[in-house]
C-alpha cells in the first residue's frame, strides 16, 4: 500500500484570482509584509500496488487524464510506502 500526494499549482503567467484576492484581504487585515499569495491544490491518494514505480506510473496517468490541465497546471508527486 502506498500513499501518493499530488500537489497542483498554476503555471507562471496564468491568472490566479483566488491568490490575488487572498493577498488583498491579508493586506486589508494589516499583513502588509506578505508579497505574494498563490493557491495550490493537494490530492492525497491511497493506492494498492506492488511497487513504487507502478504507483508513479499510475499517478502520472491520473494527472494527465483527469487531475490536471497540462496547459495551465504544474504538478508534483510524492510517494511513500504505508
Amino acid at each position: 500500500m502506498y500513499e501518493a500526494q499530488v500537489t497542483i499549482g498554476l503555471k507562471k503567467g496564468v491568472s490566479d484570482p483566488e491568490g490575488t484576492n487572498t493577498l488583498k484581504a491579508l493586506h486589508l487585515l494589516g499583513f502588509t509584509g506578505v508579497k505574494e499569495a498563490k493557491t495550490v491544490r493537494t490530492i492525497d491518494l491511497l493506492i494498492d500496488a506492488s511497487s513504487e514505480q507502478e504507483v508513479q506510473t499510475q499517478v502520472e496517468q491520473m494527472c494527465q487524464r483527469l487531475l490536471t490541465n497540462p496547459v495551465i497546471h504544474t504538478y508534483g508527486i510524492k510517494i511513500q510506502k504505508k
